[in-house]
């Protein structure tokens, strides 16, 4: 292997959602507590991962039939914390991993987030992140007294202000202003603090910010866009990107439009590292992966509809008006939510019917990919996987029990190891510094 690649991990929903799992212990009584948080960054440190990424919505759906039915039933994104409260509980464990919570721009301000971000940042001696979402649900604008979403493309004109008035305000501290000079009797030297008074169409802010420098200067940002307009956004902003790609010549092509599109915005496309999601499933044998394997696929059968309720409340499409067991028809489909999952879950879904799409709705294995096997297997495909996107990074996905952590921490990453693909320990200390490693 001639170059590593990075790794990261997706903490999707609360994991209360392992409660009904072979491995899922007592968490449906005890999902209100932080130890299965504060277990998990423990353990992908040990790992070496980059950073944990802490998925997030909102709102308690009811796209689905037009009812909370199924979502509250079956635990669908429900019960879910706050990530800004998880974060620093992850933080407090750990002293290298970095942390990333998912902050919806619609939900703050930029001053108010600036704040608790670069106090995250400070707190944790530089391994805080944010990724930013734009909203994908009117139930979710809604609870914070929107009438609903703005179209598409525009969400992403005022999150590109968001995140001018944002940097504007991390910029408005030098990085050595706190001097801490008893001879002189000065704490803060004046001279490297300003006022940016920003000013913009949607949001403005005065400044400075009243907590001091980010010890990053501005904080990591994670985001994932993958439609025309959220490719540039991308590109102008973020330092890491999460990609779900169809198939592996299109996870490709991402990077390279991603990688030009930086330059175009006079940006050095290494910095920013491209990670493509995946879940493995992992065995002691092949044929005990291939069992997982079979009966991974068999439970996502029987819960299509849970998972279709799913879709629905990502893409603002009831599905349940339409037939479960007939060719799953693309007409007439269309979306201002997250595009990039609709156009995903139309074009893996030809042929099939609604139930079927149900079935591998939410996959995150690119098409012609195993990624099942035992750890050296899994481990030599990703190494491949690598070797033909030309990425920089894997963000690993899975039900978040401490079986799941122990095979990727214990199993999949010494494999990587051994194949020289990861690190085995931190060279940097701040989150970017890991990231720009390699």
């Amino acid at each position: 292997m001639s170059r590593k690649f990075h790794l990261g991990y997706f903490l999707t929903d609360s994991h209360a959602q392992a409660w009904a799992t072979a491995w899922g212990g007592n968490v449906g009584k005890e999902w209100a507590s932080p130890d299965l948080y504060v277990a998990a960054a423990r353990e992908l440190e040990r790992a070496c991962f980059d950073y944990v990424l802490i998925e997030d919505n909102v709102f308690v759906a009811d796209a689905y039939g037009d009812s909370m039915d199924i979502y509250l039933r079956k635990g669908l994104s429900v019960p879910r914390r706050d990530p800004l409260m998880v974060a620093p509980y992850m933080l407090q464990a750990t002293r290298h991993i970095g942390v990333v919570p998912t902050i919806s721009t619609f939900a703050y301000h930029p001053y108010q987030l600036a704040r608790l971000i670069g106090s995250l940042d400070q707190l944790s001696h530089g391994r805080a992140g944010w990724n930013v979402v734009t909203g994908s649900s009117e139930r979710a604008l809604q609870n914070f007294g929107h009438d609903g979403m703005d179209e598409h493309d525009a969400r992403y004109d005022v999150a590109d202000e968001f995140v001018e008035a944002a940097n504007a305000l991390w910029d408005s501290w030098d990085a050595d202003a706190v001097v801490a000079d008893r001879s002189s009797g000065v704490l803060i030297d004046p001279s490297k603090v300003r006022i940016p008074d920003y000013k913009g169409k949607h949001y403005a802010t005065r400044g400075p910010l009243n907590s001091g420098p980010a010890p990053q200067g501005r904080p990591v940002m994670a985001q994932a866009g993958s439609s025309g307009r959220g490719r540039i956004f991308a590109a102008r902003n973020a330092d890491t990107i999460v990609v779900k790609a169809k198939t592996l010549d299109y996870a490709r092509q991402y990077r390279q439009e991603i990688r030009e599109l930086a330059r175009s915005l006079g940006r050095d496309p290494d910095t920013i590292k491209l990670m493509l999601l995946i879940a493995p499933i992992i065995g002691a044998t092949r044929e005990e992966a291939e069992l997982k394997r079979r009966k991974r696929d068999a439970d996502d059968l029987a819960e299509a509809e849970a998972t279709l309720a799913k879709v629905s409340k990502i893409v603002d499409i009831d599905f349940s008006r339409y037939p479960l067991d007939e060719p799953l028809k693309a007409e007439g489909l269309s979306t201002q939510g997250t595009r990039s999952v609709l156009t995903d879950f139309i074009a893996r879904n030809a042929g099939r019917t609604l139930r079927q799409a149900g079935a591998i709705a939410l996959a995150y294995n690119p098409d012609g990919t195993s990624l099942a096997g035992t750890a050296q297997d899994v481990a030599r495909e990703m190494v491949e996987i690598m070797e033909h996107v030309g990425g920089d990074g894997f963000l690993v996905s899975g039900q978040t029990t401490r079986h799941f952590l122990a095979e990727v921490v214990d199993g999949l990453v010494p494999a990587l190891q051994d194949l020289g693909a990861v690190r085995n320990r931190y060279a940097g200390g701040m989150l970017r510094d890991n990231l720009m490693e390699f």
